[in-house]
Parts: C-alpha cells; structure tokens; sequence
C-alpha cells in the first residue's frame, strides 16, 4: 500500500496534487505536477486512452499489429495497448510485429525482451528478417558500406519490412510507439533537409489511409521521459542498450538539440509539432505523385522505391548507389539490369521477396 502522510510538513514531502492523499513521487515533466505513483498510472493511461478516442484510431474488430523492438517505447505501448483494450472493449486483436535487422549483440538481445513479452502480455508474436526479405543483414551492409549512411539503409530497409510483416499478419493497423520528442526531431530534420513532402506529414497521427495498411501513433503528444518513468515504475520488462551502429546518426543531433529545449521549457516539444502541424504547403510546390515499384510493387514516388535502389547497390558491389539525393538508377543502369548486362550480381534476393 502507498504510504500517505497526513502531514507532509514533518517530512519535508509534498501530498500528490491530484489525490491530495498519497505522498508525490514525482514530477511529470509534461505537466511539473508533483504526483504519486497511483495518480501518474492513471493519467498516463487516460490520457492515451483520450487520444485513441478522440482521433478513433480503432473500431471494434480491428486486427492491430504492434511494432515491437524490445526497448521502452514499443514495450509501453504493448503493455498499455493491452491494459486498455481489455478496460475499455476496445475489442481489437493484438499482435507483437518484430524486425531482425540482423544485429549482433544489439537486435538479438532485444529480440529475447520481446520473446518474453510475448509470453507475459499473451500477445502472438511475428518476426520478419531483413536475411529472408533481402538477402542481407545489417552486419554485412556495414561491413560494405561502413559506419556512415549505414542508417538509411537500416531505416529504409525496416519501414518496409514493418509493412510486409503487417500484411503477413493481415492486420488492419499497425501502430509504432513514436512519442513527441520522436516526432519533434522528425518535424526539425525535415526542415533542415527540406524535404516538404515529409514535413506536411509527420505530425499526423496516422498516415498511410490510402494505403493498404495505415499506421498510426497513440504515443504522439506522450513525452519520453514519462514513458520511461512508467516502465520503471511499472517493472516492465525491456531492453534498454542503443543501437550499436547508431552513435553518429544524424538524427542524434536534432535529438540532443530538443532536450536543451526541453530543459528550459518543456512544452517546447509539444509547440515544435503544433507548428509542423500549421505549416502550409505553397500551392506552387510540386508534390511527388504516389505510385507502385515496378520492381516489388511496394509504393513508391519514383519507378523503383528507395530499398529496391538500395538493395540493387548491394547486389551489384556498389553501396553507394542509392545514398543521397539520387531519384532511382539512371537510364544506363537500368538497361543494363533488364539486358542482364554491366557488373556482375551478387547473390541477393530482390525487395521484399516473401510471398503474402
């Protein structure tokens, strides 16, 4: 039971400010409310509860596959997801939708955390690797390619891989555990690469409606630093190390840039998305026009989406290929492929080779 003190002055400790019963345990950093550990449980979970609602994530019957990685993010999610389905008769199916980078050290480990989760949550738990849907791991890319770029291929290749794990699945949404701080740094290196086409939509709490699976994040107004403080209250079982090929990634400067905000000011985080939220696209701008691979018929604005360019680079020898601000291979490249002519390939399977 919560210790409770009827008169905090005599301990120096403060009463929750909701209860005004128990003894505060901490401060929330979304709000600077001194809380108990009680009354932090419960509006944590309202308040996710609150944005499912509001935004109808969900309808009753919805098969739903969670992306689970393991660490604090993915495992909150899970753990909540679960709590407020059976709470509230969401009436969902919820699935565990893992991605084998093929990690040594780092994604094997983690993948042990969520093989439990499995267990403890009674969630069906799918994992698709990056060795059966391309033929490679992220150990041998970056053996080829290095410690540099190595992230894109990483993000490109995982992005596509969660949606053929959810259609592998048959799922009708697969939801990320993205929270505000993710989405703030998201909202800042669009801006900085100028990539419109993103930034008009990063800040939306589900995307892909035109597509066959659409994701959405019930994590987007929750701060980091409180879905820590949950699982470590809460005990939960996760996998906390960083990724081992991350550390110069340059999404890590955007993310250290939103924590000096965040000291200052907290809610900084939060007004960062409200303004990717307002930003207005000139009706002058060309937008790029969604299509389908012609390769693996994954979607995509160009004739071969981004992991097929990639993918094809690594089979030929040439890694670099993809990397940058390329729009596919040239004319060139491309008769060479269909001739069967230029460099030799090597053994790799085309995008996305596993059948539905």
């Amino acid at each position: 039971m919560e210790e409770t003190d009827a008169n905090p002055r005599r301990t120096g400790r403060r009463l929750c400010c909701l209860c005004n019963h128990r003894r505060a345990a901490l401060k929330r950093p979304k709000t600077l409310e001194q809380i108990c550990r009680e009354c932090f449980y419960e509006v944590f979970e309202e308040e996710i509860h609150q944005v499912i609602v509001d935004n109808q994530l969900f309808k009753p019957g919805d098969r739903v596959a969670i992306g689970a990685s393991g660490g604090k993010d993915s495992t909150v999610l899970a753990y909540v997801l679960s709590e407020l389905n059976r709470r509230h008769n969401y009436g969902l199916d919820l699935f565990l939708l893992s991605v084998d980078e093929g990690i040594t050290g780092y994604r094997d480990d983690s993948l042990e955390t969520v093989k439990r989760n499995e267990i403890q949550y009674g969630l069906p738990l799918k994992i698709v690797s990056y060795k059966d849907l391309y033929g490679w791991t992220m150990d041998e890319i970056v053996k080829m390619i290095g410690l540099k770029n190595n992230c894109t291929f990483c993000g490109v290749f995982r992005r596509q891989a969660l949606d053929r794990g959810a259609a592998l699945l048959k799922v009708d949404k697969l939801v990320t555990g993205h929270n505000v701080d993710d989405i703030a740094e998201t909202v800042l290196l669009n801006i900085l690469r100028g990539d419109i086409a993103r930034l008009s939509r990063c800040t939306l709490i589900t995307t892909g409606e035109d597509g066959p699976i659409p994701r959405c994040k019930p994590f987007k107004y929750t701060f980091e630093k409180e879905i820590v403080m949950y699982a470590y209250f809460k005990r939960l079982d996760y996998f906390s190390t960083e990724c081992i090929y991350s550390p110069n990634a340059y999404r890590g400067f955007a993310r250290e840039f939103i924590k000096d905000l965040e000291r200052i000011r907290p809610r900084a985080i939060l007004d960062i998305i409200k303004s990717g939220e307002n930003f207005r696209i000139s009706t002058s701008t060309k937008m790029p026009e969604q299509g389908t691979c012609e390769r693996c018929s994954y979607i995509s604005s160009q004739k071969w989406c981004k992991a097929c360019v990639l993918l094809e680079g690594l089979n030929r020898g040439l890694p670099k290929l993809g990397i940058g601000r390329s729009r596919g291979l040239d004319n060139g490249h491309r008769n060479d492929i269909r001739q069967g002519t230029g460099t030799q390939h090597i053994e790799g399977k085309q995008c996305g080779s596993l059948d539905f």
